[in-house]
């Protein structure tokens, strides 16, 4: 069976390690990359009813390379939706922090195109990265017998996970702020 990436891996590995090498003095908890591997692209295809080529793969799905950038804090994770706009050309955008997906899932998604490739962003904080980690763990794949239960405690975690998010950010603002009026005395 051929490459469904063709000829174009090492030209995608040179950009992944292009766009880290462009990310690499941010600050940022720390950042995932990966290329998806043959089988997941064509898993993906035929869920999507697409043939299993390259074509597909590199030009109807758009997030062959992914990044994740873990942040600190919400308003660092819209400052880098920012410096990604105004470093790539944007084709989409879902900002699932302010419109979170029914069972929790909070992050922003960015697909961008760049060298001719598309690259998939993916921006949390580290409490919304705990969250769909162990989300992924528990329920990825599995046959649960009460799924409405599993999935409403879910939902109750990821809500108190945004809770405490929103409780760091107004305690950074804060300490900010006091910084800014009460300079140190030496």
């Amino acid at each position: 069976m051929n490459s469904i990436y063709g000829e174009h891996l090492p030209e995608m590995n040179a950009i992944a390690d292009e766009i880290s090498r462009m990310l690499e003095n941010g600050n940022y908890e720390h950042i995932r990359r990966r290329i998806k591997s043959e089988e997941s692209m064509r898993n993906k295809c035929r869920l999507n009813h697409l043939p299993e080529n390259e074509r597909s793969a590199l030009e109807e799905i758009h997030d062959a390379i992914g990044f994740r950038i873990i942040c600190h804090f919400i308003d660092e994770v819209y400052d880098y939706a920012t410096m990604i706009r105004n470093t790539f050309t944007v084709t989409a955008e879902k900002d699932y922090i302010r419109n979170c997906k029914p069972n929790g899932y909070r992050s922003y998604h960015m697909i961008v195109r760049y060298k001719g490739y598309y690259v998939e962003f993916q921006l949390r904080t580290i409490a919304m990265d705990t969250w769909a980690s162990l989300e992924h763990e528990i329920k990825y794949k599995k046959k649960l017998s009460n799924p409405e239960l599993i999935g409403a405690e879910l939902k109750r975690c990821a809500d108190e996970l945004a809770s405490c998010d929103i409780s760091m950010q107004v305690l950074r603002k804060k300490i900010q702020r006091e910084r800014q009026e009460t300079p140190e005395k030496l």
